[in-house]
């Protein structure tokens, strides 16, 4: 076979990165290629992919072996290993996309076409050396992340939104929408759920905060998650879900399942998109109506963007109290306004002030997420909400994260204060069985604005 009458001695250098290999070694590379196909055509690839990843790849080195050995070919065995970890990569796996994967320090991996491809480490973005071969070689990952779960991308899709084994969020988008050729965004989730002392390790909030944030879940009291894109919205729903009380029944409702609750009797439920038909969609508004159904204790929505917002707050005031949900918003009063607009958007002919007064009925409080410029995560505010006399929403905050200055570096400082407002619902968390001392709250002549508004 002509494949096989090439120069052999082309090795890979010793310590060379798995994604410069086949630049320095090609030869591999054809070799990977010649073995996929003979491994496609004859064995039965479906049987191989339900065995263990150590049964599996055994069983590849076993029949590559066998094919090497037929052929006469004769290799190193660090080009042996090599080979391997590419075939059942790209086999059964996601191709170059496999060792970020199993990175646990990289939380983002951002591909732009298949010349790029960016990770986040440290809340920071940096360029790899990994590329794929062409615009197939990306498609081809893509498929095989969407295809099992009944999704598809193509010209006539060309968005999709899925998700891994693991949890991690996936979305994808190819030409003619995108500009670069296709372009994949994974968003990771460690293995492990986040729990509060981790937050507090990475210093997102303090000890005060925290046992505040603890005690009014365990009271009941319904919680918004607002902030912006990568700001922890959705690892914060996972730490706050997992205080909730292990007697109570958890319904979880998201377009594409990836919250982890550490606590028992918890179900889920996961929206669907059309079908190529375009039917069968069930939407997260289908879902919040039926979850209704299924005595829920408390119902957590992944994250409202529409009309489910409506059904939502109408949970929440029917006695489904202590629900927890996010929305996509910069400050708790933009929050607000969203929530306001997308009861708007859900088709009620209601007036202003009937809405307003749903959403004060079953929001207590906000809790506001961002990343800041550094990459850092801090939860910047928690608020809550209440109705005053004179019927106007009144948002107080409670605490607050203050910034102080930027080193040289860009690192951000500063400290997270009371604002001297003492919350109106310490009584009700008493009823609970949550004792929280009121001295808490206190400035301690820390000068703080902007703490408390009217909308």
């Amino acid at each position: 076979m002509a494949l096989f009458e090439r120069n052999r001695s082309n090795r890979i250098r010793e310590g060379s990165s798995t994604e410069s290999y086949s630049q320095i070694n090609p030869y591999i590379d054809e070799l990977v290629e010649h073995y996929k196909a003979r491994l496609l055509k004859e064995t039965n690839l479906e049987a191989l992919t339900s065995l263990s990843q150590g049964e599996m790849r055994l069983r590849i080195e076993q029949l590559v072996s066998q094919f090497m050995s037929e052929e006469k070919v004769i290799i190193s065995r660090q080009d042996k290993e090599f080979l391997l970890t590419r075939i059942i990569d790209e086999s059964v796996g996601y191709g170059p996309l496999e060792p970020l994967l199993n990175d646990p320090d990289i939380t983002e991996i951002l591909i732009n076409g298949h010349k790029e491809v960016y990770i986040e480490k440290t809340g920071k973005l940096q360029l790899t050396g990994i590329t794929f071969r062409d615009e197939r070689h990306v498609r081809h990952v893509i498929d095989r992340i969407v295809a099992p779960l009944g999704r598809r991308i193509d010209e006539s899709s060309p968005m999709v939104d899925a998700r891994l084994p693991d949890g991690s969020r996936v979305n994808a988008v190819i030409p003619p929408i995108s500009l670069n050729g296709t372009l994949i965004s994974i968003r990771k989730f460690r293995k492990e759920p986040f729990k509060m002392k981790d937050l507090l390790g990475f210093d997102s909030l303090e000890a005060k905060m925290a046992a505040f944030l603890q005690a009014i879940v365990k009271a009941k009291m319904s919680i918004l998650i607002s902030g912006g894109t990568g700001s922890g919205k959705t690892t914060l729903l996972n730490v706050l879900g997992s205080e909730i009380p292990a007697a109570e029944r958890v319904i979880t409702i998201e377009d594409s399942a990836e919250l982890r609750l550490d606590r028992p009797n918890v179900v889920g439920m996961e929206a669907r998109p059309a079908n190529v038909e375009g039917s069968g969609e069930i939407s997260i508004r289908q879902l919040v109506k039926n979850a209704l159904r299924m005595r829920p204790d408390r119902i957590i929505v992944g994250e409202v963007r529409g009309s489910e917002a409506f059904d939502m707050l109408q949970a929440m005031n029917t006695g489904h109290e202590g629900s927890l949900t996010t929305v996509h918003a910069n400050t708790p009063a933009d929050a607000l306004r969203r929530i306001e607009g997308m009861v708007v958007m859900a088709g009620m002919d209601l007036p202003t002030h009937i809405v307003r007064e749903y959403i004060v009925g079953a929001i207590d409080f906000i809790v506001q997420g961002e990343r800041l410029t550094d990459g850092t995560r801090k939860i910047t505010s928690i608020s809550e909400v209440f109705t005053s006399e004179d019927g106007k929403i009144v948002v107080n905050e409670i605490f607050k994260f203050q910034r102080i200055e930027m080193d040289e570096d860009g690192t951000v400082k500063g400290q997270f204060v009371p604002t001297g407002i003492i919350p109106n619902c310490l009584e009700r968390l008493r009823v609970f069985g949550q004792e929280i001392d009121p001295s808490i709250f206190q400035s301690k002549g820390v000068k703080t604005i902007g703490s408390s508004y009217t909308l």
